[in-house]
């Protein structure tokens, strides 16, 4: 689906905001009664191998499922590795959501509701997006921007912007349909007086690190629990290997490099474009930005007005002798250069709009634009200096070529030098194939997957060719960090299962846990059960060593120590009446009884307060149930009308383990 969304960093977090409105909407389809895998299978078909199927004209292929999967599984373990034995349900989930993404795609562009390119622009000069591509109102430039989109995004500019185009239709779409959801005053009314009302309470809390203390096993007790949990500690030693190797460090083969003045000369001549000095303005600006368009194009005309007006005033000030730099940091409504006085990097033709890069152009140094508009709004411009296109000479860049092309040599010196003692080492055996070069030989340990090889450190591509060849395989050549290295398998040691002995502290901190956890919800129960019984729950806590607290008077948005947020297991508390106890809750690590002390509704005054929050809530609840029913049909009928079609063999093997790995 989305690639970029798998590429780390803050700045795909920009287009990530706006796709997780549809990514909501597939989630809430993919969990409907009747709207699961199975019954999504019909509707025609295509049997492509690695294709899984086919919306309209847009293919959802097995890769493009695989890469989301993974994206999910990252997202739910944190960067942890996902259990395979979950990625068939992580694959079957993303093949949903993306199908009916792009099924929300076709439907907007059926229905006319298709993405100009002014719109698109319009999108990327918005938020933060805008700040990178666009900072302080002027464009990148094409070359800097495809890199960037590269960089972030791991795409082409062409596939970025109709993935986002894509995006912009769907919201279209979902803004259409659910235009005309709305909710009565006795439902806000509802709403308020649920979010508005306020408690305080006792509560005893019981802690797990209690109950943790309470539990001494014998060494019976946990041999008999790991002979019954033997089976999650099998294999679990990895298999290791052991290995020899000779290295071949670049950063010695340095010095027997040299490079001739010719060598130099022929790459600064074939480079040229490198060195080329762009024509260049150095301005500072103050930007008094206009409103933004509505929902339907239309300006604020009386707020383009004030921001007219202030420019003008602006630029009084500036004939009267006022210092520019002071005005912009004052008034400029561009946040990347007013701190500086307004001043903005060097810009290059082609980086910003027409209407600002041919003022900044074509004013002298040292003289000031009148008002300019722009798309922003009003700009005053002021040049600082100009630099003229030119060709950096050789002498000028010389330290810049020189360790290139040394680099460039080097690696090629010891790659030749691997092959010849790969080679070698093939013929006569790495001993005598590093004794005839004055190379050492390196003999490893028992190493794992996750282990460093001695010598060179974090090598991973050492490591991962090291587990993939065979015990005694004719030597080979595997890069490194440093060079490379060429190595042979001399042992194998399989995947084992640990003693008891090995994993005993393990097992008595899992025995540990399990009791606890049992101890403690048995507890919380018996602390309920007294304290119902005789009506109080101090004396119940005081026979059970429960500790005793009192809120503050708390809404459903606030955190209780040892509680958590109130909008959790504790949200009982705002349906119970004053003396009421609670039965057992969770509180996190802890259990936790409470009884009410007050109760507090919200008084008129917050009732009005309130009103407009607790009507959008209420109001994106029901827009996220009709969009889910609206996206379900959709489903539904396109499925029945040919236009979604699924390659049903290649869907089965999504249920496969070996497809998620």
């Amino acid at each position: 689906m989305i690639r970029f969304l798998q590429t780390p960093g803050p700045i795909k977090k920009i287009v990530l905001g706006g796709i997780l409105l549809v990514i909501c909407v597939m989630m809430v389809i993919t969990l409907i009664p009747g709207g699961g895998f199975l019954n999504d299978m019909f509707g025609g078909s295509v049997t492509q191998s690695g294709l899984l199927a086919k919306v309209g004209n847009q293919e959802v292929s097995l890769l493009e499922v695989s890469e989301q999967a993974r994206l999910i599984g990252r997202q739910q373990f944190k960067g942890q590795s996902v259990p395979p034995q979950l990625m068939p349900y992580l694959m079957q989930r993303a093949a949903q959501g993306i199908i009916t993404q792009k099924a929300l795609v076709y439907e907007a562009d059926r229905m006319g509701l298709g993405v100009s390119d002014d719109e698109l622009r319009g999108y990327l000069h918005q938020g933060q997006m805008g700040q990178m591509i666009f900072p302080g109102g002027t464009f990148i430039g094409q070359q800097a921007y495809q890199d960037f989109i590269q960089s972030q995004f791991n795409m082409g500019v062409q596939q970025f912007e109709q993935e986002v185009k894509g995006e912009i239709a769907q919201r279209k779409l979902l803004a259409l349909i659910s235009g005309a959801v709305s909710v009565s005053n006795k439902d806000v009314a509802g709403q308020v007086q649920k979010q508005g009302v306020k408690v305080k309470f006792d509560y005893a809390v019981l802690t797990l690190d209690d109950m943790n203390k309470q539990i001494k096993p014998t060494d019976a007790e946990l041999k008999a629990f790991y002979e019954q949990n033997k089976q999650q500690y099998a294999n679990s030693i990895p298999e290791k290997r052991k290995a020899r190797y000779i290295l071949i460090d670049t950063a010695k083969l340095a010095d027997k490099v040299s490079l001739s003045p010719a060598q130099l000369q022929q790459y600064y001549h074939q480079h040229q474009d490198e060195f080329r000095i762009p024509e260049t303005v150095t301005v500072r600006h103050i930007l008094i930005k206009t409103p933004a368009a509505d929902a339907n194009g239309k300006m604020d005309q009386k707020g383009v007005d004030a921001a007219r007006a202030k420019a003008d005033d602006i630029e009084k000030q500036l004939k009267s002798g006022a210092n520019f730099a002071d005005l912009a940091k004052k008034n400029s409504d561009d946040p990347g250069s007013a701190q500086d006085g307004g001043l903005l990097p060097p810009l290059t033709r082609g980086r910003t709009v027409p209407e600002f890069e041919q003022a900044a152009f074509n004013t002298p140094v040292g003289q000031t634009t009148g008002v300019i508009r722009t798309n922003y709004g009003f700009h005053i411009i002021h040049v600082e200096g100009k630099q003229q296109a030119r060709l950096k000479p050789l002498e000028e860049v010389k330290s810049q070529i020189e360790p290139l092309l040394k680099q460039q040599q080097v690696s090629g010196e010891a790659q030749k030098l691997a092959d010849s003692v790969q080679a070698r080492a093939r013929a006569v055996g790495l001993d005598k194939a590093a004794s005839e070069k004055g190379l050492l030989i390196l003999t490893t340990d028992f190493i794992a997957q996750t282990d460093s090889v001695p010598g060179v450190g974090d090598a991973k591509d050492l490591v991962s060719a090291l587990f993939a060849a065979k015990k005694n395989d004719p030597p080979a050549t595997a890069p490194t960090s440093q060079g490379y290295a060429i190595y042979q398998v001399i042992d194998i040691q399989p995947p084992q299962t640990p003693t008891f002995e090995q994993v005993k502290v393990q097992i008595e901190q899992q025995f540990k846990q399990q009791r606890a956890q049992a101890l403690l919800a048995q507890k919380t129960q018996e602390l309920s059960d007294r304290a119902h019984a005789d009506h109080d729950l101090k004396k119940a806590a005081k026979e059970l060593g429960a500790t005793v607290k009192t809120s503050d008077l708390v809404d459903s948005n606030a955190q209780v120590r040892e509680i958590g947020p109130m909008n959790g297991a504790a949200t009982v508390a705002f349906s119970m009446k004053p003396g009421e106890i609670s039965g057992p809750l969770q509180g996190g690590p802890n259990g936790v009884v409470l009884t009410v002390l007050e109760v507090q509704k919200p008084s008129p005054e917050e009732v009005k307060q309130n009103w407009d929050k607790a009507k959008e809530t209420l109001l994106e609840q029901k827009r996220s149930d009709f969009e889910g029913l609206y996206v379900q049909g959709l489903r539904d009928r396109l499925e029945k009308d040919g236009k979604i079609k699924i390659n049903k063999a290649e869907m089965e093997r999504l249920s496969s383990p070996s497809e998620g790995t």
